[in-house]
């Protein structure tokens, strides 16, 4: 039997060598070579700072060049304030141009209802533009002739009308009323009195003459418009691909509905507010010429274009347009003041409802908001405009603000 071989007769295990951690030195550095990319890509300094060591301090130092940006943030205030004096100086001309973008954007659903019925665009456009100024043209040689009639005929009967003035049963109600009987005859000397002093007269002939300026420049500006609105009516479908253009085109086909959806509610809603506009002239027109009011179709006229205005435009007609029947005769300012009552209530609850829902869907209260608003801003034009860009708004938070919070 084989005994067992001893411990010295055993085999050794391999020797395992370990590697130095200390190589040996070359003259190279043997840093990883991340650490040496890490230092070529090392941030240099902003230009606005010197970073420098202190050997006793606890950290860089970092020293803030003060006059180079208080420098460049002055060239940027007076950038702004540059910019914003040119358009201020440019503030009519881009009021003309807004205005005659909502009109070509009116006037673009009528060209386009034309255009379907295999009309070419450019004679559907000239067809619609015709249609406009002769209706410009119309109504200007409508009313020009009666506004001079009536201001002739005032001059005429000027003192006949005040001695009925004086005469009449509301002069003789105020007179007992304040307590006085010549309080007309005092109110007349004091206007005498007024009229005789050179610096008022100098004052008055002023301000006749900033009205004819004024009136020359409206027909100005609106000749202005009226070509402005020609050619954007024609290049408007250019104008439409144009702005696409400025949009990524993953985005793009987005951004062409929502557009066309937009215009085409700014159109309908001009066209609805036009619609209102002629039932309340055209009515005003039938009443007033029934009462027997003075110059009906001026005063039709003044219906219409305050019926442009929303929500406070119909109010603002009647209230003129009884005054001025109250002028006439108690009796007939009466009718117009009932007549203006019940037909704000028909345009309310029945002709409104109809025709403005079919072109903008705007809450009540929002068509509120946007109409003050707008007319705090811009008067009479920033009220015509507000409901349609409160529409467009809404259509952008549907279309796009919506569907973005609802896929995240």
């Amino acid at each position: 039997m084989r005994q067992p071989a001893s411990a010295l007769e055993q085999p050794r295990p391999p020797e395992v060598r370990r590697a130095d951690p200390t190589p040996p030195d070359t003259g190279r550095s043997v840093a990883p070579m991340w650490r040496r990319m890490a230092a070529r890509r090392a941030p240099e300094a902003p230009p606005t700072a010197e970073v420098t060591a202190d050997a006793q301090s606890n950290g860089p130092e970092v020293r803030i060049r003060a006059f180079r940006i208080g420098f460049v943030g002055a060239l940027g205030v007076l950038v702004a304030v540059f910019v914003g004096g040119i358009i201020g100086q440019l503030s009519t001309v881009i009021l003309y141009i807004a205005l005659a973008l909502f009109l070509a954007l009116g006037l673009d659903p009528v060209v386009s209802w034309l255009q379907r019925r295999g009309m070419p665009r450019w004679t559907a456009i000239l067809i619609v533009f015709a249609a406009v100024i002769g209706l410009f043209v119309g109504l200007i040689a409508v009313i020009v002739p009666i506004i001079v009639d009536q201001i002739t005929q005032t001059v005429e009967n000027w003192p006949q009308m005040v001695e009925d003035f004086q005469n009449s049963d509301f002069v003789a109600w105020v007179g007992t009323i304040s307590g006085s009987t010549t309080w007309i005859e005092d109110s007349i000397a004091a206007a005498e009195d007024w009229l005789g002093d050179p610096d008022n007269i100098g004052s008055l002939t002023g301000g006749i003459l900033a009205v004819g300026a004024g009136i020359a420049g409206g027909f100005t500006g609106a000749t202005i418009v009226l070509i402005l609105t020609l050619y954007f009516l024609a290049s408007l479908a250019s104008m439409k691909r144009y702005a696409a253009r400025f949009v990524p085109a993953s985005s793009r086909p987005g951004f062409i509905d929502v557009s066309q959806e937009i215009t085409g509610s700014v159109g309908r809603y001009v066209i609805g507010q036009l619609s209102l506009g002629a039932v309340n002239g055209v009515l005003s027109l039938i009443f007033l010429t029934i009462i027997g009011a003075p110059a009906p179709i001026l005063l039709a006229f003044i219906a219409f274009l305050c019926s442009l205005v929303p929500l406070v435009g119909t109010l603002t007609g009647a209230i003129i347009i009884s005054l001025v029947s109250f002028a006439a005769s108690p009796a007939t300012g009466l009718a117009a003041a009932v007549y203006y009552l019940i037909y704000m209530q028909v345009e309310a609850y029945v002709l409104s409802p109809r025709i403005m829902n079919r072109a903008v869907a705007v809450p009540g209260a929002l068509v509120v908001i946007a109409a003050v608003a707008g007319g705090t801003l811009g008067g009479v034009l920033g009220a015509l405009v507000a409901i349609p860009i409160a529409a467009s708004l809404i259509i952008i938070v549907e279309n796009v603000v919506f569907p973005r919070q609802d896929a995240s």
